[in-house]
């Protein structure tokens, strides 16, 4: 038994963090008050001053050490003068200690964050779906804000926004922004979240995603892949995780927030422009003549810059979308977000909310 019991203890932990995540669930007060406002700013603290500083992603370190120890268990194991019995044995233990370490170290780093109370109960928004009329004049008010704010981008002509234009510090300048925007709002913003850029190109594009939190190294990735208009939301959301919020639809929120209130142009203009683009995805699904019939109205640069985010996606085909999405759907329904993909959505009804709000 004693050399099972590495893996006997790993798996137990596991289940000990899964049956506390299942506790707090009832309690969303306590985890906001002693995780994400207490013992999760030690962590946030700890990742940001020391392996953060790497030029690179840690998952990529990440993914090297989990190759190279499963090579050496299996060659071990393999090696190993006991009968096939005792292997078979060994290997499921040592499948279930490495599973429930997993489980154990994605809750205690970040996972728990699931639990927080709502940030819209926070700021006391109150979220209720979009009519068509309203959704519609959602998708006016955007393109308004779209056209006035390319009008400022220095440089910016009817061709579309390339890379070029991306200032050389753009995480730093999202960082500054994103937390600026929880500051005033009441949320801590404790340690320097990274959101780095991961390589080869398309590796999350492929998998109908644009980036990844990583909760075991702390960091944010970025698809390198990304158009450069669709870099600036996607990398202001991973930051969002970073700072403690684990739903969907809440870290569009924030990207949307902070973007929109940038004092770059180019920033905002980006932040508009991703939210012009979901309320689009839901108008063409009630009107999809009318919806390009509005398109065109638009300016030939704003046109332009649509079709150019388009045409970047188209080169990176999905792999396996049906698998992927009901994976996904899967997980986010496991960690309490009932709604599954379809909270991504969830930023129609808080940005709606949050402008009544700011109005009133």
């Amino acid at each position: 038994m004693n050399r099972y019991k590495s893996s006997l203890v790993w798996a137990g932990l596991g289940v000990s963090a899964i049956l506390l995540r299942l506790f707090l669930g009832a309690y969303p007060e306590w985890t906001e008050q002693y995780y994400s406002r207490g013992f999760f700013l030690g962590i946030r603290t700890f990742i940001d001053y020391t392996v953060a500083y790497l030029p690179f992603p840690v998952l990529y370190l990440v993914v090297l050490a989990l190759l190279v120890g499963i090579f050496v268990k299996t060659r071990a194991l393999w090696r190993m003068s006991v009968s096939r019995l005792e292997k078979g044995v060994r290997a499921v233990l040592g499948l279930l200690g490495f599973a429930g370490g997993a489980v154990f170290f994605f809750l205690v780093l970040w996972g728990y964050n699931y639990g927080r109370v709502p940030v819209e109960q926070q700021l006391g928004l109150v979220l209720s779906p979009l009519p068509i009329e309203a959704l519609k004049a959602e998708l006016i008010d955007e393109a308004e804000q779209v056209i006035a704010l390319r009008k400022k981008i220095q440089g910016a002509d009817t061709a579309a926004i390339d890379a070029s234009f991306l200032p050389e510090d753009l995480e730093e300048q999202l960082r500054e922004d994103l937390e600026s925007v929880l500051s005033e709002l009441g949320f801590p913003t404790t340690g320097k979240v990274r959101a780095k850029r991961i390589y080869p190109r398309g590796i999350f594009l492929r998998f109908s995603s644009s980036g990844m939190y990583f909760p075991w190294s702390g960091e944010g990735q970025v698809d390198a892949g990304l158009d450069p208009l669709s870099i600036i939301p996607v990398m202001a959301h991973e930051l969002s995780h970073g700072y403690g919020f684990g739903d969907e639809g809440t870290c569009n929120f924030w990207a949307y927030v902070a973007c929109t209130r940038s004092a770059d142009p180019l920033i905002a203009y980006a932040g508009h422009l991703d939210h012009f683009r979901t309320l689009a995805a839901h108008y063409l699904r009630y009107d999809r003549e009318a919806y390009f019939a509005f398109r065109e109205q638009l300016p030939t640069g704003i046109q332009a810059d649509l079709d150019a985010i388009n045409d970047n996606l188209r080169k990176y085909p999905d792999i396996m979308p049906e698998l992927r999405y009901a994976a996904y759907d899967t997980y986010l329904k496991a960690q309490g977000i009932k709604e599954g993909i379809k909270n991504y959505s969830r930023v129609v009804m808080m940005v709606k909310a949050w402008k009544e709000a700011r109005k009133s």
